[in-house]
């Protein structure tokens, strides 16, 4: 029996719904925000569909063991989730700098949750209740389910499953494994006996009973020889498909095995409408509202999530591993409906900030095959040629998008999502495009061809820059045919493994060709279970085990990222040693091709621009003077002409 309301976050809302106890208790890094638009959010609702007492305990103390004992012990078990960002991303940026905010906690304030949070959480747990079954998930977990590399440590560590203590993993989208975990411990099964569910990474000291596992290359192996790694990873990487997937198996010294079971299956659109129909509150916990609010719920609150799951294979993404790649939709009437309920919220403006997913314009697999065999093991629906037998239709999202603007009350449909702008290349019909112009660009369009040397897009797992400029063209053509002033916003990455400062000035030359230049950069960032990781930390691409250029040096990296913002002062003596270092100092003077002026008039033109400053700043003192004396003289003369009509 479902409940509306929150779920409780204390003893006392626990004892307001009339509980004893709870059977779970869901530790999250983040706050809690009763929002399909968050992990924990999603798996509690589903087990309280299914009849099970779930409690939150939002970022608790870690520090002090009573934080735990807020619902007592769970009658069977503890959910574990880092939170809706692995948490060492959420609190550190690229360069390994702590973050001043975090938008998934009151007011932004850093700090609420521990670094590895799910460890901690775990080992925390532990200490309080030794033998208490804990089944963690969410991405922090997913990713780090089997030996990876962990690039704020600088090193290969084990499965979170062993540094955690924990007793099982839940990776991927959990809806389905929950359930089977939840039913099978509320028959009765012992934790340690739950090693059939899909979707699950569980530990066993014998592979007596797992019959059918491919080895992995134990950890102590991996440690030996990165290129170890490199096929280990490749092999992970070949068997996340729920259909075609083996089971895997990690061994730990002679005794103590991790084994993967293969990926749960996808959700059917009526599943998929059943999980973003249930009673979600759509915001945050109403405790928050005295600290401000969570930042997060901006985003997402006035958002429509249409897909799951992205064939689009970029090596820098994780979502093979966690969502997988074969897309799985919500129908129409599901989408409208909370639409509707959308627009009766007090806060709605009129505006639909988003209609997607990780890729938007993806609403169907790639092709009819992936219906029942999945996606295939050693081939690329998009990359690096579109395969044959892939379906390019854009028919049913235009149908939805159409069906949202007619919604009363509705002003405007935006599509924030990363739409795969090869994939609207390969439509012959320009439809999309066309409609995407006119009703759901708001003067520029972000997309992300992420570099533009093919060597480094072949690395990403990319298209090759020619589809980019042929997008380009195509997007303002239809702009200028519809009257439409409304540019693209290209993202843009730098340091991804094989860009070299060959490839970086490359990218500078685009850049001014094009005759922009970012504000932000984002640096490649190798976070767990990524192809690009892979490369980063064993310096081959573990598809081919073809050696590959990797960036690390933290003052090459910074060169790379100065040559995007070639035009900004201050990066000045970056730019001229990275042009010096890859010979390029015809990119250095006066020609139109050049990106930056010799040292001597560089200086003397910030010079000049100084003392410009200088004298607009002594001038604007001067008139604030002059106003202040004529401020004077009126008041004066006001005094004389009262005396006057006095007198």
């Amino acid at each position: 029996m479902s409940h509306n309301g929150f779920l409780p976050i204390n003893r006392e809302e626990m004892r307001k719904r009339g509980w004893d106890a709870v059977d779970f208790v869901y530790i999250t890094g983040d706050a809690y925000v009763d929002h399909p638009s968050f992990g924990h959010a999603i798996i509690s609702r589903v087990l309280e569909a299914h009849g099970y007492r779930v409690a939150i305990l939002p970022q608790p103390d870690w520090k002090d063991e009573n934080a735990i004992r807020e619902f007592g012990r769970p009658r069977l078990g503890f959910l574990v989730s880092g939170g809706n960002m692995d948490s060492m991303v959420n609190h550190y940026s690229v360069s390994k700098k702590r973050r001043q905010t975090d938008a998934y906690t009151p007011g932004g304030v850093i700090g609420k949750r521990p670094d590895y949070a799910v460890v901690v959480y775990c080992n925390y747990i532990r200490r309080v209740y030794k033998d208490c079954p804990i089944i963690i998930g969410g991405i922090e977990a997913s990713l780090r389910r089997m030996a990876h590399y962990d690039y704020w440590s600088n090193r290969l560590k084990r499965s979170i499953l062993l540094d955690s203590q924990a007793d099982l993993i839940s990776y991927g989208m959990g809806e389905r494994s929950i359930v089977e975990i939840a039913d099978a411990l509320q028959a009765g099964i012992d934790i340690k006996d739950i090693t059939f569910v899909d979707g699950t990474v569980f530990k066993t000291k014998s592979m007596d009973m797992v019959y059918d596992a491919v080895m992995l290359p134990s950890y102590e192996d991996l440690l030996a020889d990165k290129m170890n790694y490199a096929k280990s990873f490749y092999t992970q990487y070949c068997n996340t498909d729920a259909f075609s997937a083996k089971r895997l198996a990690e061994p730990y010294g002679e005794h103590l095995y991790v084994v993967q079971n293969p990926p749960s299956k996808p959700l059917s659109m009526q599943e998929m409408d059943d999980v973003y129909a249930l009673p979600y509150e759509r915001t945050y916990h109403p405790s928050y509202e005295k600290d401000g609010g969570i930042p997060a719920i901006s985003e997402v609150k006035f958002s429509l999530i249409s897909n799951r799951g992205c064939f689009g294979g970029c090596s820098f993404c994780a979502l093979t591993f966690h969502q997988g790649r074969i897309i799985q939709v919500r129908s129409h009437e599901s989408i409208i409906e909370e639409a509707k309920k959308m627009t009766e919220d007090p806060e709605f403006k009129g505006y639909i900030h988003d209609v997607g997913g990780p890729t938007a314009n993806f609403r169907r697999p790639a092709c009819d095959k992936q219906f029942t065999h999945g996606a295939c093991v050693n081939r690329q629906c998009l990359f690096p040629k579109l395969c044959k037998n892939l379906v390019v239709d854009h028919r049913d999202y235009l149908s939805l998008l159409r069906k949202l603007r007619k919604i009363p009350k509705v002003k405007k449909v935006f599509i924030r999502s990363g739409i795969r702008f090869d994939y609207v290349m390969a439509d012959k019909d320009d439809t999309f495009l066309r409609e995407l112009c006119q009703y759901h660009v708001s003067g520029q369009l972000k997309v992300a061809p992420e570099h533009v040397a093919d060597a480094v897009l072949k690395r990403m797992g990319k298209p090759e820059n020619s589809v980019y400029k042929r997008f380009s063209d195509k997007y303002k053509k239809i702009n200028e045919k519809e009257g439409l002033k409304q540019y693209l916003v290209p993202y843009l990455m730098s340091s991804h493994p094989g860009s070299s400062l060959k490839e970086a000035v490359e990218l500078a030359e685009y850049l001014r060709d094009l005759g922009y230049m970012p504000e932000q950069v984002q640096d490649f960032y190798p976070t767990p279970s990524t192809i690009s990781t892979c490369m980063y930390y064993t310096g081959v691409d573990p598809r081919t085990m073809e050696p590959v250029y990797v960036p690390i040096n933290p003052h090459e990296k910074a060169m790379q990222r100065a040559l995007i913002q070639y035009r900004n002062p201050k990066l000045y003596d970056l730019v001229e040693e990275a042009l010096k270092k890859a010979h390029r100092e015809d990119l250095i003077g006066f020609d139109f091709h050049c990106l930056i002026r010799p040292r001597r008039l560089a200086s003397e033109r910030e010079e000049r621009g100084q003392n410009r400053r200088q004298q607009g700043q002594i001038r604007e003192v001067k008139t604030q003077v002059f106003a202040q004396q004529g401020q004077k003289k009126q008041k004066k003369k006001t005094i004389r002409n009262t005396h006057k009509k006095k007198s």
